[in-house]
């Protein structure tokens, strides 16, 4: 790579005079423009040595791989004259002085409370889809599977055991991760959401009638009548709750001296936050939360399939703007009160309108000529079927623009049907062609039917239309390229490339980057890790080691480049919790160790650690392929390739 040549090129495509702040991580450049709107998008693209860009959190990033980013960060620094700026520093100046809309503000909130929250939600989910299926007559007949097989009652016991708990005490971990999303100690939190649960109080799903029939009990502080009601899968009156808390604890902090804070803090902001939650904040919003649900309900009762088509028809252009972050939110609210509401009409919604945009997807694989795109193409569009669907809307379908909007179509008109046939989920689970398990089981066949016709339109149009624009998508030079180098290649055998760390194996497909996740970077695997130590999986020279020490880059003899990256955004530590002695132009040996990180302190700080390891240079070998699954240790054979 012509590192100064790459760097004006992509000074040419943002404009000379329209840079804020430059900085890089392992993989790509980080950028604060004042004018995102005059991009030359296409000269980007097109460029043989840039692999993708993306603009996320007021920061315009392209990825230019692991060796090279920091040469042409450099060329760039020299040529624009501005300072290069820290990742963190970076970060700052992204949103220093933007007036951030309130509702973004809000949906941003709602997503750091319940993203984390969503592995036990979608686990609780898919297993109270399983009991549907096993406990529900008419779906494989007049009888229920457990009705048909008396044998299998207990199991299916178990199963709705483990399938209730994470709803039934839902305010626990709302409390935990909003205490500490305000600022708090969340097991201060989940103390105090516990107190909300308590057996002793009347369960929330029966306090309305316990009101009703004169049965509800009261305490009787200072002449006060307090309700002991409880508030079994609440959200909102446990967010409030939280967030009194966290303020609570902060204020005590500061004004207790430090010999009595370890010890009154606690005491102080527990007790007089409970006294809030139980005489005002908890019967306040409990009824805020009742007009939400009755509010959604009349909407969707009242706008039917017509509301649910243009629901669909814009969910993902709020995908976009990541306002979907805070559904969890209003989901858990509908299931808490399936009684009522019947289940969610959002995740149907939802699944119609990721199977349209990855129909979209698999269109473009088939229309262009360009490998690169068939192979994010491919890629993207699985994701998007599964439910993931930033790869092919960022990657693929808003590049091209139309594919983008003949999947919003698909949306729509499938959304419009899931209306019609009254299609709601009683389940959190995967939002794409399997999200069936979460459907109510009578309505199956439904849901089956509309996520057919939402790939139907959404493929059908694109490709239609794509067709007509070939020569727009085709780029003969490259083509001819990749065929002269595949006749060229010569066949050197097997390459081996050695796990880096010991955990469990994990689809690259699925990690929460979508710069690794839709493989813009190259093919390779992902590890979840459980050990702090990092080793060499190949031998050879290592041509990268990033100064906050979360990156490896290592090529070998045979010519492989070898990414090793630990952790999601961890660049963004700055270096903590990582240690390493190597340095670039080092070898190695497979086994060597390259350095530690500490799992549960990356963990604790909020980050993902799982373990990426990337080919970088996988257009230069026929064959990239993960060989294993399940559990594996450090030095464990992870990838074969063949040039």
């Amino acid at each position: 790579m012509e590192h100064k040549k790459v760097a004006l090129a992509i000074i040419q495509a943002l404009g000379e005079d329209n840079f804020v702040a430059i900085a890089h991580c392992a993989t790509r450049l980080r950028l604060v423009l004042k004018d995102s709107s005059t991009i030359d998008q296409a000269a980007l693209d097109s460029h043989d040595d840039i692999k993708g860009t993306f603009e996320t959190n007021g920061q315009y990033q392209i990825i230019i791989g692991p060796g090279d980013v920091n040469k042409v960060c450099a060329e760039m620094v020299q040529l624009t004259g501005i300072e290069e700026a820290t990742t963190e520093e970076l970060k700052n100046v992204a949103t220093k002085g933007k007036k951030q809309n309130p509702i973004m503000a809000l949906a941003k909130v709602l997503s750091d409370i319940f993203v984390p929250l969503i592995p036990a939600l979608v686990a609780g989910g898919l297993l109270m889809a399983i009991n549907n299926v096993l406990t529900s007559p008419g779906l494989f007949g007049p009888l229920s599977v457990v009705q048909m097989f008396p044998a299998i009652t207990d199991f299916a016991s178990i199963i709705n055991l483990l399938a209730s708990a994470p709803f039934a005490f839902l305010p626990i971990l709302v409390g935990f991760s909003a205490t500490k999303r305000f600022g708090g100690n969340g097991y201060l939190g989940a103390a105090m959401a516990m107190t909300m649960v308590m057996p002793d109080l009347v369960n929330g799903y029966g306090v309305a009638n316990a009101i009703a029939e004169g049965t509800m009990p009261y305490w009787n502080i200072f002449g006060l009548e307090v309700a002991q009601a409880g508030y079994q899968g609440s959200v909102l009156p446990v967010l409030a709750v939280s967030y009194i808390l966290a303020n609570l604890e902060q204020f005590f902090h500061r004004h207790i001296p430090k010999v009595l804070d370890f010890t009154f803090t606690p005491m102080l902001a527990i007790i007089l936050t409970g006294f809030l939650t139980f005489t005002l904040v908890g019967p306040v919003m409990r009824t805020f939360s009742d007009g939400l649900t009755d509010s959604l309900v009349w909407l969707y009762q009242t706008t039917g399939a017509v509301g649910l088509g243009v629901f669909g028809t814009f969910y993902s252009t709020i995908v976009i703007t990541g306002l979907h972050q805070s559904f969890p939110a209003i989901e858990t609210t509908l299931l808490a009160e399936i009684a009522k509401t019947g289940g969610s009409f959002i995740f149907p919604v939802a699944a119609m309108a990721n199977i349209a945009q990855g129909a979209a997807t698999f269109a473009v694989l088939l229309i262009t000529k360009d490998e690169k795109q068939k192979s994010l193409a491919s890629s993207a569009g699985i994701s998007a079927m599964l439910g993931i669907t930033e790869p092919a809307i960022f990657g693929v379908n808003l590049k091209l623009k139309y594919p983008f909007i003949f999947g919003m179509v698909g949306a729509g008109i499938s959304s419009i049907f899931i209306g019609l046939f009254h299609v709601l989920a009683v389940s959190m689970g995967p939002a794409g062609v399997i999200g069936f398990i979460s459907i109510s089981a009578v309505k199956v066949p439904s849901f089956l039917i509309c996520a057919a016709i939402s790939f139907a339109v959404a493929f059908g149009l694109t490709l239609v239309y794509g067709k007509k624009q070939m020569t727009l998508l085709s780029k003969p030079e490259v083509e001819q390229t990749v065929a002269t180098t595949t006749e060229g290649a010569v066949e050197v055998g097997t390459e081996i490339v050695a796990s880096p760390v010991s955990g469990q194996f994990v689809d690259l497909k699925t990690v929460n980057d979508p710069v690794f996740s839709s493989e813009m970077m190259g093919k390779g695997v992902a590890i979840i890790p459980e050990s702090n130590e990092v080793y060499a999986p190949v031998d050879g020279t290592l041509s990268v080691v990033h100064e906050t020490k979360h990156a490896y880059g290592i090529v070998t003899e045979q010519g492989a480049e070898i990414l090793i990256h630990i952790g999601i955004d961890t660049v963004n530590l700055a270096g903590q919790h990582f240690t390493t002695d190597k340095q670039s132009g080092d070898v190695v040996k497979k086994g060597d160790l390259l350095g530690t990180f500490d799992v549960a302190a990356i963990k604790e700080s909020g980050y993902d650690s799982t373990v990426m390891m990337i080919v970088t240079n996988t257009n230069q070998y026929s064959e990239v392929n993960p060989v294993t699954e399940g559990s594996l240790a450090n030095g464990a054979t992870v990838i074969k390739m063949k040039k």
